[in-house]
């Protein structure tokens, strides 16, 4: 590992420890300020001295639950990830010291300061990560900490990464060699690189590499001292951690399908009715005006709900298992018929030949209405009834036509896992402009790595992706 990571590493016991202090020391003073005493007056007697001296030892305490939530692990995590292991190990750090003073009876009378200190250690040492954080990705761009590695495999997948490492230094690595093959050329160019200090790993970007061409790079980069990297593409492999059962005495290895089984799935149907109820109280306005407009543009259903035949819409959800759709009306009547007209895709075209997706760039089916709806994606907002219902979810993989599913790879069908949702990682991550493969990995990044935070954080972009019309039609 660099050396500035390995000090930066460092640096978060210390500045842990002084944020904790500086938050103690913050919810005494509170406490003392004309406003709260006003509101009730202190009855006890512990003075500031007395105090800090109590702090200073209890502060370890926090600092040895902080390690065992893994605060100090050397693997990167999410700023998420980060807060929710802050709020935890805080909380159990407060407990934990409540605990031992009611087992003591040195009980402290100031539920205030408790409080207040519960809140402030959480935003405290949050904001010092944050800082940190901030500094060291400001010293990445200019080179400092970033790994630098060798990356083997011009694929899909090597290049993305190649470009990806370019476009965000801040994240960590660069890009010291590009090579296709791990051939003899590539080994000496690695070699120099290695040994003028301007390499610190080895990252394999080709899924379809053998057994034996991966195990020869890892004892290359074994035997110079390099770190491996392998980046499979999410078809073959998963990136959940996998469970390890014994059963007749022999390790039996289960690798699960998503954090989405149990209470991972509980939660996310709560969440989903108090967001969807919520949502459509906020836009009940909004959907009373575009009925008004859809009814005056084309009197009619003001819903696009039925085919041109008569049976009800569907889309494809959880499981493989088909469910009613709706959405306001954007196009003309019987527009769905013409996606199965060849002379009108030989004169429009399909943004998405060769995937199960049908898309057109200046769809002529559109409404003069519906072009202003799909601009801003006001059309999907009967999709939050759907929500309530139970057909769809406010975050999850987008739901897609029957046919189109009939499309599938076996491979894509892991997107039905979960239930379908109104956005997720690939609407706020190019939304349409994406190829239909990369939309499928984000979605199975998504199902293999769900947590509540990844919810409220794509939730809170998604607005930012409508505004800025990132691949919207």
């Amino acid at each position: 590992m660099k050396r500035a990571n390995l000090a930066f590493a460092a640096m978060l016991v210390p500045l842990d420890y002084l944020a904790l202090l500086a938050a103690a020391m913050t919810a005494y003073s509170l406490r003392f300020m004309p406003f709260f005493v006003n509101l009730k007056p202190i009855q006890f007697g512990l003075s500031f001295d007395d105090y800090l001296a109590k702090a200073l030892p209890l502060g370890i305490v926090y600092l040895s639950i902080f390690t065992i939530a893994g605060l100090y692990a050397m693997r990167p995590r999410s700023i998420a990830e980060e807060f929710s292991r802050i709020i935890l190990a805080c909380t159990t750090s407060l407990a934990a010291i409540l605990i031992l003073a009611f087992f003591s009876r040195a009980l402290f009378e100031s539920r205030f300061i408790i409080l207040a200190i519960l809140v402030l250690t959480i935003l405290f040492v949050f904001l010092e990560r944050l800082s940190v954080r901030a500094l060291q990705r400001g010293l990445r761009v200019y080179g400092i900490g970033t790994t630098l590695l060798a990356v083997i495999g011009k694929t899909k997948s090597g290049n993305a990464l190649v470009e990806w490492f370019a476009r965000f230094p801040r994240f960590g690595y660069t890009s010291a060699l590009h090579v296709s093959h791990f051939s003899e050329e590539a080994v000496h160019k690695i070699l120099e690189l290695k040994k003028h200090g301007e390499l610190d790993g080895i990252l394999l970007a080709n899924s379809d590499a053998s057994k034996d061409e991966i195990a020869k790079i890892k004892a290359f980069a074994d035997i110079n001292h390099l770190t491996f990297f392998y980046s499979a593409d999410l078809f073959p492999g998963s990136s959940l951690r996998p469970l390890v059962h014994t059963l007749a005495g022999r390790p039996l290895i289960e690798v699960p399908t998503t954090p989405l089984d149990g209470w991972g799935a509980i939660y996310k149907r709560i969440f989903d009715i108090v967001g969807s109820l919520f949502l459509i109280l906020l836009t009940m306005p909004i959907q009373i005006i575009v009925a008004v407009a859809l009814f005056f543009e084309q009197p009619g259903s003001v819903l696009f709900r039925k085919l041109p035949n008569g049976t009800k819409v569907q889309r494809v959800g959880q499981g493989g298992k088909p469910f009613p759709y709706f959405k306001f009306r954007s196009m003309v009547k019987d527009a769905h018929k013409f996606r199965f007209d060849p002379k009108f895709i030989e004169a429009h075209g399909n943004m998405r030949e060769g995937t199960p997706l049908f898309k057109l760039e200046n769809d002529p089916r559109v409404t003069p209405v519906g072009r202003i709806l799909r601009k801003y994606s006001l059309d999907e907002i009967p999709e939050f009834y759907l929500v309530l219902f139970g057909h769809m979810s406010l975050v999850g993989p987008r739901p897609h036509l029957p046919e189109e599913v009939a499309m599938y790879k076996p491979e894509h069908r892991k997107v039905l896992t979960i239930k379908p949702g109104i956005t997720g990682l690939s609407q706020i991550s190019g939304r349409a402009n994406l190829d239909f493969d990369d939309e499928v990995r984000l979605d199975m990044y998504y199902i293999e790595n769900w947590n509540p935070w990844r919810d409220l954080l794509i939730l809170l972009k998604t607005p930012i992706a409508v505004l800025f019309r990132r691949g919207a039609y």
